[in-house]
């Protein structure tokens, strides 16, 4: 009997599920829901924490919602994220050594475009 009494108790007083609930400061979700925008969910091809129903999604929206809570910065949450995921936890990666390739690609495929359409040009005359 105590065991229920103290299981219903702690369900009782248990912390807010921050993965569906807003934060009661209005400038504090702003900045929150801001920063899920601009992060990806690992398990959702493409989908924002903010848009996907996925449970990761949930944890992840609640992590960010409790940090800032706590008085982080979204770019300290950001930062943390993506030590904590990879890069691909971001819709816009920092550039290094893995992501370079990923960067340089639209002006690889720009260059080879122009280099094609430049060839058939000269061919036609």
């Amino acid at each position: 009997m105590s065991l229920f009494l103290a299981l219903a108790l702690a369900a009782g007083t248990a912390a807010p599920d921050y993965g569906n609930t807003q934060l009661a400061d209005p400038h504090a979700e702003a900045r929150a829901r801001a920063l899920m925008g601009e992060l990806r969910c690992v398990v959702c091809q493409g989908q924002s924490i903010a848009d996907s129903d996925a449970d990761m999604a949930a944890d992840m929206r609640a992590l960010v919602r409790q940090r800032i809570a706590r008085g982080e910065t979204p770019e300290a949450i950001r930062r943390w994220l993506i030590e904590r995921y990879g890069d691909y936890v971001s819709y816009d990666p920092p550039l290094s050594g893995a992501t370079a390739l990923l960067w340089a690609t639209p002006i690889l495929l720009l260059g080879v475009g122009a280099w094609i359409a430049r060839s058939s040009f000269r061919k036609a005359r």
